[in-house]
């Protein structure tokens, strides 16, 4: 029978898995965000880190405790111990954004967190420190494919008017999982070991990790099933088999001998045109990103927003206590960041989507809330009342925090579906390497030359005008959002498959997933 000449795709997205639902997966993927951060709301937490050896005038000691006592770690050390997962993280991230084009994605997820499992639990039988850091730089690769895959997950199954609102949900994991590790790691290790508590860690993210691969995997927008491309594949491959057969050590092809040395050079061949042909998908993706005016422009606002809260995180109850003799400056910066945090990402989220969740509007949001957070946050510290600097640094706070779901919005919209694992993979490298990983040692720099923590605060809140410029450039660019092009590769999948099939046989055989 001839193919029908029907304009109908002959590979049509696969149906969803008999166990999703959109919000299902939304709750499981929000469960697995605050885990995530629970780790690093722990590590630094007093009962896992704890304290080091110490020795007063008299030669009396007391013994350490947590990591830093037990390794005999210096300052230094342990300093180096809570931030070795951004090694992995910022490593991992973009290789498993491009390995998404060739592997399906919710697999990416779960070979991720398998990996994330058992660093985890490495963490909890370290014997030394470099052991130790080995295993946090495996908890960022772990953490690499959840990070780029998740978000563009959540936003092709979230409701069209609750996009934004869906993401603030993710988003708002972060601030809940480090408050909720501070105290997970204050109890476990203050009651029975640290060691236990990266245990607990490793137990509770186990399910997730036997669930990625147990479980039929969903497929992402922009992307063909991977069954199809290796079928393509073997037929670009193996274009004239007839008939195949082995006599004497060598393989019969079409009725021509092959050599087994042979097949394998040509099957090592193979492995590195697969290779060469990532690497050529990564280099030409990457371009596309950095000639991109409106993600460009979002990242470096998103760069500058960053610098001052990863700042703001290590330096603010250092400030606090300094400027103002807070007795319990953690407390208090500790409280007023979570409860701001929480309150500001959901309400972030639901604003854009109230407005109508456009890039332009995006950008009007971030550019707006970041602003008028700068003008409190830097009011703040210019009161010297204790009670004034709470409620309106409070309120700044609650501003600042509302821009996480509309950045990442921006970062999802204004590219090709295909590109948002990479898109979200070089944000977040690009916000850490250039934004809150430099600004804590630049901000003590500061310090160090103009000895006033008031000014140093005003100077380092200052930088948040700064990305409200860069955001509200942003409102004039011309967007457009790209979440329902077509990508490349299922354009190019498709047009294959249409093809002729180069195998005898029936003339209707079809490559699509069963």
């Amino acid at each position: 029978m001839a193919p029908s000449s029907s304009t109908k795709d002959p590979c049509p997205p696969p149906p969803p898995p008999s166990w999703f639902t959109p919000k299902g997966l939304l709750v499981i993927f929000c469960v697995i965000n605050m885990i995530n951060y629970v780790d690093r709301g722990a590590i630094a937490s007093n009962g896992v880190n704890g304290s080091i050896r110490t020795c007063d005038d008299k030669g009396i000691c007391t013994s350490g405790s947590g990591i830093q006592g037990e390794f005999d770690l210096t300052n230094f050390q342990d300093g180096l111990l809570s931030s070795a997962f951004m090694v992995g993280l910022l490593v991992a991230s973009p290789i498993f954004a491009s390995l998404a084009k060739s592997h399906n994605p919710f697999r990416l997820i779960g070979v991720g967190l398998s990996v994330w499992t058992l660093a985890a639990a490495g963490c909890g039988i370290a014997f030394s420190f470099w052991f130790i850091a080995l295993c946090r730089m495996l908890v960022g690769v772990g953490e690499a494919s959840f990070i780029s895959l998740a978000a563009p997950f959540i936003d092709d199954n979230a409701p069209v008017a609750q996009k934004t609102a869906w993401l603030a949900m993710f988003y708002m994991c972060i601030p809940t999982g480090v408050a909720l590790g501070y105290v997970y790691g204050g109890l476990v290790g203050g009651h029975f070991n640290w060691r236990y508590a990266f245990w607990g860690e490793a137990l509770f993210m186990l399910p997730f990790a036997v669930f990625g691969f147990a479980v039929k995997p969903l497929q992402l927008k922009g992307f063909s099933p991977v069954e199809s491309k290796k079928a393509l594949t073997s037929v670009g491959t193996v274009s004239a088999v007839t008939d195949d057969s082995e006599v004497d050590g060598c393989i019969l092809v079409g009725g021509d001998s092959i050599g087994a040395d042979e097949l394998n050079k040509t099957s090592k061949s193979v492995g590195i045109s697969n290779i060469l042909n990532q690497i050529s998908w990564f280099a030409k993706d990457m371009k596309v990103l950095l000639v991109d005016k409106v993600y460009v422009t979002n990242v470096f606002g998103y760069i500058a927003y960053n610098f001052v809260i990863g700042a703001y995180s290590y330096w603010g109850p250092k400030a606090g206590y300094n400027i103002y003799h807070m007795k319990s400056a953690d407390m208090m910066f500790g409280g007023v960041t979570i409860v701001c945090g929480i309150l500001g990402t959901i309400s972030g989220g639901f604003i854009l989507d109230r407005m109508g969740a456009t890039i332009s509007n995006a950008f009007v949001l971030l550019s707006g809330a970041t602003f008028l957070g700068a003008i409190f946050c830097f009011s703040a510290f210019c009161l010297r009342s204790l009670y004034g600097f709470i409620v309106l640094f409070a309120v700044g706070e609650l501003l600042v925090f509302a821009t996480q779901a509309p950045v990442n919005y921006v970062c999802l919209h204004c590219v090709k579906p295909s590109l948002r694992p990479l898109s979200m993979a070089i944000s977040t490298v690009s916000i850490h390497i250039f934004g809150d990983v430099p600004s804590s040692p630049l901000v003590g720099v500061v310090q160090d030359h103009v000895n006033n923590w008031r000014e140093t605060a005003l100077i380092l809140t200052s930088i948040l005008f700064l990305a409200a410029g860069v955001w509200f450039i942003g409102v004039f660019l011309h967007s457009v959002d790209k979440f329902n092009d077509e990508s490349e590769d299922q354009v190019s999948t498709t047009t294959v498959a249409t093809r002729k099939p180069l195998l005898d046989g029936n003339g209707n055989e079809s490559f699509c997933e069963v």
